[in-house]
């Protein structure tokens, strides 16, 4: 494993730590928008481009997509944010 290879945490871990996904503005960027990531105690954790997440989640049905983009991000949260 090389040195910038991201670990995560596992996807039960995730789901007790993190309180919300939300669809946000990019600060340094205003055409763009992020999902942050949440703790239980509403401290930013993380966050994520929301068209590389939407590429990666590809195509799914409308009533599906929450779900799917909630998954996608809870199998990805990176170990550093424990240290947060």
């Amino acid at each position: 494993m090389s040195a910038d290879e991201i670990k995560y945490i596992s996807y039960d871990e995730a789901i007790n730590l993190v309180g919300a996904i939300q669809e946000e503005e990019d600060v340094d960027n205003p055409e763009k928008r992020v999902l942050m990531v949440y703790s239980v105690d509403d401290k930013e954790l993380c966050w994520f481009d929301f068209d590389e997440v939407m590429a990666a989640v590809g195509t799914v049905e409308a009533g599906e997509r929450k779900l799917a983009v909630q998954n996608y991000i809870l199998n990805r949260i990176p170990e550093w944010v424990r240290e947060a």
